[in-house]
């Protein structure tokens, strides 16, 4: 075995890879959590489209969701590679926290960028699971990943904004009190740059729901709880515009870096699992007399996706490193999240061949894990735009759009 000890017929969860890595009794408990949510716990959510309140639940009460919240306001006050590990561990476990990761990284955005009273009022009910914080509104239909692009407006009103417009891809709208949302406070024309006039609000779904806003789920090829948004008229007091108007759209970069981050870890996670499901059942599955491990054609491929892994990792490391020490993380975050997901991508596909047919069978959980993984390929970042991104920001290149 790979580090560690997996007995993939039986249905068991993996061992963790390194025991003696960074936040090992972090990683300890999170795996005896996990070990609550087995195969079958998530197997029955995929069927159902249904999503895993008790998992998160538990996450909540174990404090897990509130590790980036400082003390004072009721959180474990951690640190991102803290909650990176977390996260890791949750999907080596073969569980997964696209359910509830978004609380974790949107915490950058309003500790960074939100008023004393803002943080007082929501960051205390946030961390004890009073409310949840778990829906980010930025992608529009036409917008796409050109965020400046946006067209869903704000227009100041008297101690309010009315909200018109309409947001996709809203990930937990249905399960999320709050909504961290960026809208357009000055006609798209106007602003010298073209990132300028966008603005950061928290939104209170509860109370926007009547009337004015619409949610409607998104079916997808994995349980994702992924939604559309409409907007129409919804009303928002101006005390919960974070930050500076018409400066939203820098303050929303710093907790695109923490996502990065944090869903680099995850896909580190899932590589981890799908290597540990690779190499359990490659030296269990007998054929022609002998494990079919044995036979280099197997081996060399998991071999590979074993260097791809931990090459993905220390870029995870390095990136978390950058952004707790307050130093530009921007290319170490985009080249993590893109290591990360390549190296996952290619360990699912590398499992589901070394199972063959048993690869698309339920029960396994490979086919599950290996529809999940393949989001990350896409989201939250697509892997060209991180190579333009390099290509101009880092190396010097012309820009190319």
């Amino acid at each position: 075995m790979v580090d560690g000890v997996v007995n993939s017929s039986s249905g068991s969860v993996p061992m963790i890879f390194d025991t003696s890595g960074p936040h090992r009794d972090i990683r300890s408990e999170v795996a005896k959590l996990c070990r609550n949510f087995q195969g079958e716990y998530w197997r029955k959510l995929d069927r159902e489209r249904a999503y895993p309140q008790e998992f998160v639940q538990a996450l909540t009460r174990a404090g897990y969701l509130s590790i980036l919240i400082p003390e004072e306001y009721g959180g474990a006050g951690s640190t991102l590679s803290a909650a990176a590990a977390i996260l890791e561990e949750i999907h080596l476990q073969g569980c997964n926290g696209a359910a509830c990761h978004a609380q974790m990284y949107m915490m950058g955005t309003l500790l960074r960028h939100g008023s004393e009273e803002q943080k007082r009022k929501y960051l205390p009910v946030v961390a004890t699971g009073e409310l949840r914080l778990q829906a980010f509104g930025i992608s529009e239909p036409m917008s796409g990943t050109d965020t400046a692009s946006i067209r869903t407006s704000a227009k100041r009103e008297g101690d309010e904004y009315i909200l018109n417009g309409q947001k996709i891809w809203t990930s937990r709208a249905e399960h999320s009190d709050l909504m961290l949302l960026l809208a357009r406070t000055s006609s798209i024309q106007k602003p010298a740059k073209r990132s300028d006039g966008l603005s950061v609000f928290l939104l209170d779904i509860r109370a926007a729901q009547s009337p004015g806003l619409t949610i409607r789920p998104i079916p997808t090829m994995m349980n994702h709880s992924t939604t559309e948004v409409f907007f129409d008229n919804v009303r928002i007091p101006a005390e919960n515009l974070i930050g500076e108007e018409g400066k939203g759209f820098r303050a929303i970069l710093s907790g695109m870096n923490a996502e990065r981050i944090l869903i680099a870890a995850e896909c580190v996670g899932d590589a981890k699992w799908f290597i540990d499901k690779s190499v359990d059942y490659a030296n269990e599955r007998r054929v022609f007399g002998r494990p079919i491990g044995q036979n280099q054609g197997v081996q060399f491929p998991i071999a590979k996706c074993y260097a791809s892994m931990r090459a993905a990792e220390l870029m995870v490391g390095k990136a978390a490193a950058l952004f707790e020490a307050g130093d530009h993380c921007g290319p170490e975050a985009n080249m993590a999240k893109m290591l990360a997901a390549d190296a996952a991508w290619e360990a699912a596909n590398t499992c589901l061949q070394t199972y063959g047919g048993f690869g698309f069978a339920e029960a396994y959980d490979v086919e599950r894990k290996f529809r999940e993984t393949r989001l990350y390929q896409v989201a939250p970042v697509p892997t060209n735009q991180v190579l333009s991104y390099l290509a101009e920001h880092v190396l010097g290149l012309p820009r190319s759009y």
